[in-house]
């Protein structure tokens, strides 16, 4: 029987952006398209990174930005459908949640789709708790 190596990382530098966007492709309809350029400026700007590997392999992936002093948001939580059901993903946002804490921010977001709202909600968030509506901009 072979035990898996399951590692956590919080450092970004490890990521082989290509094999990110490989990750991004298979498992988020909504990140499709994203072009390598685009993720290496994307995860530059992004603190903290949290990545996941079995042995030299990533199979997760998840990213937050931040004013470094009262808010964040969550971007971008991922893991690899071989590795789903695992608790890798609850794992990642623990970590993720416990960096930005760290940094006393208490204030933390993020965007779910309708398929993933229970995961989170398992986690603590709620959606609108002050019945407040996101609102977006999009160029013409």
């Amino acid at each position: 029987m072979t035990t898996m190596q399951i590692q956590f990382c919080d450092d970004p530098k490890k990521i082989k952006i290509a094999e990110l966007q490989t990750l991004f492709n298979l498992c988020a309809f909504w990140a499709q398209g994203r072009t390598q350029e685009g993720l290496e400026i994307a995860i530059a700007n992004s603190n903290p990174v949290i990545s996941v590997w079995e042995s030299d392999r990533l199979i997760g992936f998840s990213r937050a930005t931040t004013d470094c002093v009262y808010r964040a948001t969550i971007w971008d939580v991922v893991v690899h459908p071989d590795f789903q059901g695992r608790g890798l993903g609850k794992e990642l946002m623990r970590q993720l949640i416990k960096k930005l804490r760290s940094e006393d921010i208490s204030n933390v977001t993020l965007f779910a789709d309708p398929q993933v709202v229970e995961f989170y909600k398992g986690l603590g968030f709620m959606p609108d708790p002050e019945g407040i509506k996101g609102m977006f901009w999009y160029p013409d």
